[in-house]
């Protein structure tokens, strides 16, 4: 079932959260266990991440250097497949550029559309680490606009193999990402604006934004979407800051601003107890105001910990 489907059919704010794989050798059952306190609040879909892989140079013995994978982990196909079997519950994979060649895209999404999986979050994602800017693979796309026109050609039934006879369309639910405080290599709000209504016009049917910390932004980016023509659902990402390292690391990574009276709470606080409490009781509140603004979804980002996420949900659902 499209994700825009489950939005049109409910009267009341949806619940969902993203879930990031565990790295090679790790177990599937870790996973299950932080997605299985978060069941009891019904969630509509669950977002299964994906960050491209890491590799290091390592010296061989006769002095020359081998190119080594050192960060892997497990396919989103594989991990959308374990949770939809386990749970019954949407999954929605994050397709990305980084890493991948147009084929292995399209091979993906074969694979996804066999599957039964109807819902896909098509994203750049991240630079290489240690590159400052973002260079795709060779044969790859180079950014999201790309990514979605190939998955609604593939919708088309249009596939890289222009012999191929009557090729089965997918039916992918095609979502994008959003930026209420711009993405950090747009150079200006209205350049971000205008490059996430190509994604929409390219295909994409709902809008999942990064993370925020003031609700005011949020109405703000969905009022100038509007007024551009962007008329998809927008969900807002919800993140709760469980550490008060966090207030100063998330920035820096994410290109966001903590808003002043939360900071000035946490620099109040001497421990993380002490914090994950302020952090806690802001999400709450941050929630329940977008729940009676009438959004579509409150969307949370787990980092990989349900604990968070269920006391923030115990509270608003």
């Amino acid at each position: 079932m499209k994700l825009t489907e489950y939005i049109e059919q409910s009267k009341e704010t949806l619940f969902s959260f993203e879930i990031l794989p565990p790295l090679k050798g790790g177990s599937i059952e870790g996973l299950f266990n932080r997605i299985e306190p978060l069941m009891e609040f019904k969630p509509s879909f669950v977002d299964v991440t994906y960050h491209r892989e890491e590799f290091v140079m390592r010296q061989r013995p006769d002095g020359t250097y081998n190119k080594v994978s050192i960060r892997k982990r497990p396919g989103t196909v594989a991990i959308c497949a374990a949770i939809m079997h386990r749970f019954q519950v949407e999954a929605v994979p994050h397709i990305i550029c980084g890493g991948f060649t147009r084929d292995e895209t399209e091979n993906a999404l074969i694979d996804l559309h066999f599957l039964g999986i109807d819902n896909v979050l098509a994203i750049r994602g991240d630079n290489e680490r240690g590159e400052r800017n973002f260079n795709p693979e060779q044969g790859g796309n180079k950014n999201a606009l790309e990514l979605i026109r190939q998955i609604d050609d593939m919708n088309n039934g249009i596939y890289l193999d222009e012999e191929l006879k009557n090729p089965t369309p997918t039916n992918f639910c095609i979502g994008a990402a959003g930026y209420p405080e711009k993405h950090i290599d747009a150079m200006n709000l209205d350049n971000d604006l205008n490059f996430l209504k190509q994604k929409v016009e390219a295909g994409a049917e709902f809008i999942t934004t990064q993370m925020f910390f003031d609700n005011q932004r949020y109405f703000e980016f969905v009022d100038r979407c509007r007024k551009e023509g962007i008329n998809v659902p927008i969900i807002p990402g919800i993140k709760p800051i469980t550490r008060k390292k966090q207030m100063y690391n998330l920035p820096k990574i994410f290109n966001i601003d903590i808003p002043v009276e939360l900071s000035l709470e946490m620099e109040k606080t001497k421990t993380d107890e002490a914090a994950y409490k302020v952090g806690i009781e802001w999400c709450i509140q941050q929630c329940k105001e977008l729940k009676a603004n009438g959004v579509p979804v409150l969307h949370f980002y787990t980092m990989g910990l349900s604990k968070a996420t269920k006391e923030v949900a115990s509270q608003v659902f």
